[in-house]
C-alpha cells in the first residue's frame, strides 16, 4: 500500500479546514486498526506534534514502521540525540524505521556535521533503519543531494505544487535510490473543501474555481482527484495522509482504487503552497 498515516492530528488541533479538533484516543485506536487491516503500515510522527508520540505509544504500535523527526537543530547535538531517545521512550519502541531532520533552516550551521555523524552511529547501532530529511523547497533538496548521503526524504507535493517534478528533483532523488514520501497532498484540507476558507485565500479564488471545474469535468471527486494525481507519480514511494476519523481513512482507501491519468493545476505562489506563510483570519 502506497499510503502512510500522518499522526499530527493525534497530538494537535491541526489543519486550516479541521473543525473537529484533536482526535480522541479511542478514535486513534480505531484508525490504527483500520489502517493495519488495509496494509497501511507506516506511521509518520514527531515530538513537536503535541502528544502524538505518547498517544501512539499508549495505543501500541509494535507492528508499524514508524518515522519520527528530530527536535530543532537550534539545540545542541546532545540535546537532539536525547530528544530521539525520548521519542523512542514515548513510542514504546527500541528502534524506528526512520529519523528525519526536521529543521532545514539550520543544516548549514557548524554543528550539523557532528549531528549527522551521530545519526549514522545510531543507524549502525540498529536504532534507526533510515536517516533522512523533511524538506520544503526545491533548492533545499538540491543542497541535500550535493552534500549528504541519506536514505529517505519527505517533501510537499500536490496538484497545485509540482515544482519538484518541473525542476527535476524527484528524478535526481530516485537516481540515488532515495525513498520519497509526499506530504501535504491535500494542502491541509483545502483541496478537499474550498468552502468557508478565510479571506486570506481570496487571492486565489479564480484559480480555485477553475480547478474545481477541471475536477468536475474529470468525473472524480475532489478527494479522488487530489489523491489519484499524486498516486500516479512513479517516483513517490509513500503518500502521507492525515485523518480525523476512521471514516475519513475509509474514504481515502476507497479513493486509492481509482486510476486515471490526470493533469496538475500548478499555482506558483509560495504564499499558498507553504502553509507556514498563511495568515488566516
Amino acid at each position: 500500500m502506497k499510503l502512510a498515516l500522518g499522526t499530527v492530528q493525534f497530538g494537535l488541533d491541526y489543519g486550516v479546514t479541521n473543525l473537529s479538533g484533536q482526535v480522541t484516543i479511542d478514535e486513534v485506536r480505531s484508525i490504527l486498526t483500520f489502517a493495519k487491516n488495509n496494509k497501511i503500515n507506516t506511521l509518520d510522527t514527531a515530538s513537536v506534534y503535541g502528544n502524538s508520540e505518547q498517544v501512539l505509544g499508549c495505543c501500541g504500535v509494535d507492528n508499524y514502521q514508524i518515522i519520527t523527526k528530530t527536535i530543532s537543530l537550534e539545540n545542541s547535538v546532545d540535546e537532539v540525540i536525547n530528544g530521539f531517545y525520548k521519542s523512542l521512550e514515548s513510542l514504546g519502541q527500541k528502534q524506528v524505521e526512520g529519523l528525519l531532520v526536521h529543521d532545514m533552516n539550520n543544516i548549514e550551521n557548524e554543528q550539523f556535521d557532528a549531528l549527522f555523524s551521530k545519526l549514522n552511529e545510531l543507524k549502525q547501532q540498529g536504532l534507526i533503519e533510515k536517516i533522512g530529511f523533511s524538506a520544503y523547497m526545491p533548492e533545499q533538496v538540491d543542497f541535500l543531494l550535493e552534500n549528504f548521503d541519506f536514505d529517505l526524504i519527505q517533501l510537499p507535493f500536490n496538484v497545485f505544487d509540482n515544482r519538484l517534478i518541473v525542476e527535476g528533483q524527484l528524478k535526481k532523488l530516485k537516481a540515488k535510490s532515495i525513498e520519497i514520501h509526499a506530504r501535504s497532498v491535500f494542502l491541509q484540507g483545502i483541496l478537499l473543501n474550498f468552502d468557508n476558507l478565510s479571506d486570506y485565500f481570496l487571492t486565489w479564488e479564480r484559480q480555485f474555481i477553475e480547478y474545481q471545474a477541471m475536477v468536475k469535468n474529470s468525473g472524480l471527486s475532489l478527494l479522488e482527484y487530489a489523491l489519484t494525481f499524486v498516486l500516479s507519480i512513479q517516483e513517490i514511494d509513500k503518500i502521507l495522509v492525515g485523518v480525523d476519523s476512521e471514516n475519513q481513512l475509509k474514504e481515502i482507501v476507497q479513493a486509492v482504487k481509482k486510476q486515471a491519468s490526470l493533469e496538475a493545476y500548478p499555482i506558483d505562489d509560495i504564499n499558498l503552497l507553504n502553509p507556514s506563510n498563511w495568515n488566516p483570519r
